[in-house]
């Protein structure tokens, strides 16, 4: 009763029940996940050791981006989600496009990990219908998400561990093969020169390269889940600098870390891309069931990423509900007492059953699959329009001098544009992604559109009104 009675009730009664520790597990949950564990063997066959660069890169520019959504929340800490910046800053219209489109990435990419889940599990029980396992696993996330704040946070803690003891696991491995000089079945050793013996920047070509990126760049998309937990964390003032900057860091390491690791126990061009890198090099120092067991660390990983979609879908709507006028949406500004949003944390777990729906057609899997590539393509538009409601907010009356800073935004906020705009543009140069890239700018202009001529409308009936 004591520990409740510390946590602090905002004034629209969502609870601030977050802590330090609970924030950095939310971003890794939403950021470190089967793209690491199941997709990191397939972008280090495109580029080799490259790829050690192409994350740099990318980590660089994540972080500048977390810093400019940490700025704007350190100055207003009571927002729900860093999107609503884009509404207040830029222009009402492309708010709620991001807002909206936002919400629907993330109830995909839900979706997307509860199919994930299934399959994981099937790995164990062949015969349990996967629809079945989808509701179960969604109903228990739902029902910890409808807990307290702080139990919300426990769990995520909990997942992301698990995701954290794995990595860490191989790079401790790792390391010893390399010292102990281990020698793979192939009859290779495991040693550093792996990773820069015969060393090209473009093995296989400039082309890949590129698209190398877009493929990393999802692969940190769930980071800024930070922008979206303020309004509920202890201290945010305090809490926030440190998670930010921390967070950065700790991603790198242990991505790049567990790139450098597996490139050096064996030569790249000996991965076998459709396999677990994970599992590859667990098997190669002889540690028995390595495909259960990373098979597991895949099931954390992906209930992880599905847990933080429901939060921040959940807060995404609320946050809607509370800047829209209409009355279909008042509902989803329902606290309850735990302090939770739970009409909006409900129906955005309710939309996520889709999924089993999906599931038991196969007809509908490739346009699942399809849809959820635009929507990840739109995530990049809200980069976008993220990095230039920054731009607004330095220029605007809102400025704290005294605020969480973005370091040198005069230069290093419009190259993080030009660098999403660089991504959005590389999608258009292959045929995997030109279709959903399309889809993407085709979404947006329809969806601005219809905005606009609503605006237009309601402002003709206001005129006849009077």
């Amino acid at each position: 009763m004591l520990a409740a009675d510390k946590i602090q009730v905002n004034k629209d009664g969502t609870r601030r029940g977050l802590s330090n520790l609970a924030v950095q597990m939310i971003a890794f949950g939403g950021s470190i996940g089967t793209g690491l564990f199941l997709g990191a063997g397939s972008t280090i066959h495109r580029t080799g050791p490259s790829i050690i660069l192409v994350y740099l890169v990318i980590g660089i520019f994540f972080f500048l981006m977390m810093r400019a959504i940490g700025e704007m929340m350190y100055a207003d800490p009571e927002q729900h989600t860093f999107v609503s910046f884009i509404g207040k800053y830029v222009n009402q219209r492309l708010g709620k496009f991001a807002a909206w489109s936002y919400w629907l990435e993330l109830i995909l990419a839900g979706m997307a990990e509860l199919t994930a889940i299934s399959t994981y599990v099937k790995y164990w029980f062949p015969n349990v219908p996967a629809p079945l396992i989808q509701v179960l696993f969604l109903v228990i996330l739902s029902g910890v998400n409808l807990a307290m704040v702080s139990s919300f946070g426990k769990s995520e803690t909990f997942l992301s561990g698990i995701k954290v003891i794995a990595i860490l696991a191989l790079i401790v491995i790792g390391i010893y093969l390399v010292f102990s000089h281990h020698e793979n079945p192939a009859g290779t050793h495991a040693s550093w020169t792996n990773i820069t013996s015969g060393f090209t920047m473009f093995p296989n070509g400039i082309h890949q390269f590129i698209m190398a990126f877009p493929m990393a760049f999802f692969a940190f998309q769930g980071m800024e889940f930070v922008g979206i937990t303020t309004a509920e964390t202890k201290n945010p003032r305090r809490v926030l600098p440190k998670a930010v900057n921390q967070i950065i860091g700790r991603i790198l390491l242990f991505y790049i870390g567990s790139l450098v690791i597996i490139m050096a126990i064996t030569s790249w061009k000996t991965l076998n891309p459709n396999q677990s890198p994970f599992v590859q090099i667990f098997n190669l120092a002889g540690i028995p069931g390595a495909s259960a067991v990373i098979n597991l660390v895949v099931i954390a990983a992906a209930m992880s990423t599905l847990n933080s979609a429901i939060f921040s879908t959940g807060r995404h709507l609320y946050q809607l509900a509370q800047e829209s006028g209409a009355k279909e949406m008042k509902p989803f500004q329902r606290v309850s007492k735990s302090g939770i949003p739970i009409v909006s944390v409900l129906f955005s777990a309710g939309m996520m059953l889709l999924a089993p729906v999906i599931s038991s057609f196969n007809s509908l899997g490739a346009a699942f699959s399809f849809i959820a590539s635009v929507s990840s393509d739109i995530y990049i538009l809200v980069c976008m329009l993220t990095m230039v409601a920054h731009w607004k907010y330095r220029h605007s009356k809102d400025f704290r001098s005294d605020g969480f800073k973005m370091p040198q935004y005069r230069w290093s906020n419009p190259l993080t544009i030009a660098f999403f705009i660089a991504i959005f543009a590389s999608l258009f140069f292959s045929s995997d992604s030109l279709l959903p890239a399309v889809g993407a700018v085709i979404w947006a202009l329809v969806f601005y559109a219809v905005l606009r001529r609503r605006n237009v409308v309601s402002i003709d009936v206001e005129d006849n009104s009077d």
